[in-house]
């Protein structure tokens, strides 16, 4: 294989200029009110600052420091960024972001777990990292359209065993790319080192006909506490919507967000403005890097309808030994995803009493203060700290 860098034609980018200056904006009132959605002057601010004062190619340069390359793996085209290790024995680690993340958000890890003794660390620490775009995302495309999380491990694991030629490596994940890590420790678990992930659900997660209502359609119970009962309508507002409508109603979405610039900014921005931690701020250039990915590859569509694939095509066990997880696995929580009623002093020993703990092979469980749902953007150290952690017994 040989490198091919990123570069997004003139034109495409050209095209962009012009959809963002013809931005037909709502009327009436409201918009400016966060109570309806984003903010209407953050987003008119970012959306001018988009078409005329963003430099994508000054993006695309920092991208392009590292190598990529495009493969076909079963006939879906795949990208990945590699950045070899260094050290004494550096390990193959493959890293799977979710939605709406490019692989761009593993940008303040990729040098650290590769080159730790560059960064205060131990060599013997270092990986050989690859990061892929997930099928569907950014410059994986265009996919089939029964694309999902489950089907993307079968496509990492002929990625990195017969492609790469790795026969072992190591995983890792956020959001749905903890899906994918999980199912790879699940079905895979003989091939792999282990795995760390930034959650810790159920891969049966999206089963059932009312997979995008966490609840299960149950309202809130009554005589809750003041805190409890508020943290429980914070958490619905931050994640029912995107859930809803991009496991009931892709494909309408996505018509209007492929069209439209400013209206697939809007929909991303919610989510990112919303996830992070409070004390966590991206740029307004890093914000657009990744809404650039999403933009010139005309990927939204086909991004969103992975949630309705991870339901559509359900997750079935390969096998049905317990924990159905049996790769060693390490596990990073975040405060700003605490659950209702949960301190981050007591994240771990909740994790502990759920039912979900019992479907992992648990050697790493870790909570921290701060962060939020783009943990390695957020907390690159803290992340990066952890994962090592999870293998360094395990090489």
């Amino acid at each position: 294989m040989k490198p091919e860098p990123i570069h997004v034609p003139d034109e495409v980018l050209a095209d962009l200029r012009q959809r963002l200056a013809l931005t037909r904006w709502p009327a009436g009132e409201g918009y400016d009110d966060p109570y309806y959605g984003v903010d209407l002057t953050l987003l008119r601010e970012l959306v001018e600052y988009w078409g005329t004062g963003y430099d994508w190619r000054q993006a695309e340069s920092a991208i392009n420091a590292y190598d990529h390359y495009r493969v076909e793996v079963d006939g879906v085209p795949i990208h990945f960024l590699r950045r070899p290790g260094v050290g004494p024995a550096p390990i193959p680690l493959i890293l799977t972001h979710g939605w709406p993340w490019t692989f761009w958000h593993w940008a303040k890890v990729i040098d650290p777990l590769a080159d730790p003794g560059a960064y205060g660390g131990d060599p013997a620490d270092a990986f050989d990292v690859i990061v892929p775009s997930f099928p569907g995302f950014g410059f994986s495309t265009p996919v089939p359209r029964e694309m999902n999380y489950w089907k993307v491990a079968d496509l990492w694991h002929t990625l990195m065993t017969e492609t790469l030629g790795h026969p072992r490596y190591a995983a890792a994940g956020c959001d749905v790319g903890a899906l994918v890590t999980g199912q790879l420790g699940h079905k895979y678990a003989g091939e792999l080192y282990g795995i760390h992930i930034g959650s810790g659900l159920k891969l049966d997660l999206f089963t059932g006909d009312r997979a995008w209502d966490f609840s299960g359609g149950r309202p809130i119970p009554e005589g809750l506490a003041p805190e409890v009962h508020a943290r429980v309508v914070e958490l619905d507002r931050r994640f029912a919507v995107h859930l809803a409508a991009h496991v009931l109603d892709s494909s309408t979405l996505a018509y209007g967000l492929a069209d439209s610039p400013a209206g697939m900014l809007a929909w991303v921005l919610r989510r990112w403005l919303s996830w992070k931690a409070e004390e966590t701020v991206f740029s307004q250039d890093e914000l657009l890097t990744f809404a650039t990915i999403y933009w010139v590859t005309n990927t939204i569509g086909s991004s969103i309808r992975t949630y309705a694939n991870n339901n559509r095509y359900p997750w079935t066990p390969s096998h049905d030994r317990i924990p159905q997880i049996e790769a060693p696995t390490g596990i990073t929580f975040v405060a700003h995803e605490n659950p209702p009623g949960v301190t981050t002093a007591d994240r771990v020993e909740h994790f502990l009493s759920t039912d979900r703990a019992g479907w992992y092979n648990h050697v790493n469980l870790t909570a921290h203060a701060n962060g939020g749902h783009f943990i390695p953007w957020e907390i690159p150290q803290e992340w990066t700290e952890d994962l090592r952690r999870t293998f360094r017994d395990r090489r």
